[in-house]
């Protein structure tokens, strides 16, 4: 029974995505996690969006918060009471899928990378994002394009610039 209410809860999440990316994208923002749970009060569907250039502002969460509303009370595909939560993710927010490091190139960031040479731990990089290239991520630091393996990037980090 439990893998049934996991695959459900999947199934809904990837529809959920289908409907709120496009809207979201239509205004120039980037749909970075989307988070469908149960919380005390209820069920909780949470959106954290950003733009790629100068971040997200109230005016931006307040547009997408009512347009996806909108379209979640034509659509119904929760069928339920919940609560709508749109928001950023934070001005040192974490890179989480590979698409994001293409999508923020230009902005400074702090990569922390896992070190399989002789020293064995981890490495921490600072500087500004310049996209993937193939399997690596390149970061320009000190004025030097840099490509380190993705596969070893333990987390990575926007940073405030």
């Amino acid at each position: 029974m439990a893998a049934t209410d996991a695959n459900a809860r999947d199934e809904l999440g990837r529809r959920l995505m289908e409907l709120i990316e496009p809207v979201v994208r239509s205004e120039g923002l980037v749909l970075v996690e989307l988070q469908w749970r149960p919380e005390n009060a209820g069920q909780v569907l949470r959106l954290f969006v950003d733009r790629p250039a100068g971040g997200v502002t109230l005016d931006d969460c307040s547009l997408i918060s009512r347009q996806v509303s909108d379209l979640l009370d034509v659509e119904d595909p929760i069928g339920g009471a919940y609560r709508l939560e749109v928001s950023s993710p934070g001005l040192e927010r974490r890179l989480k899928s590979a698409r994001e490091y293409v999508i923020f190139a230009g902005r400074m960031a702090k990569l922390v990378i896992r070190d399989d040479g002789e020293k064995s731990g981890n490495r921490v990089l600072h500087g500004r994002l310049l996209g993937l290239q193939g399997d690596d991520v390149l970061i320009e630091i000190d004025g030097r394009p840099t490509a380190t393996p993705l596969a070893q990037v333990v987390k990575a980090n926007l940073m405030v610039e």
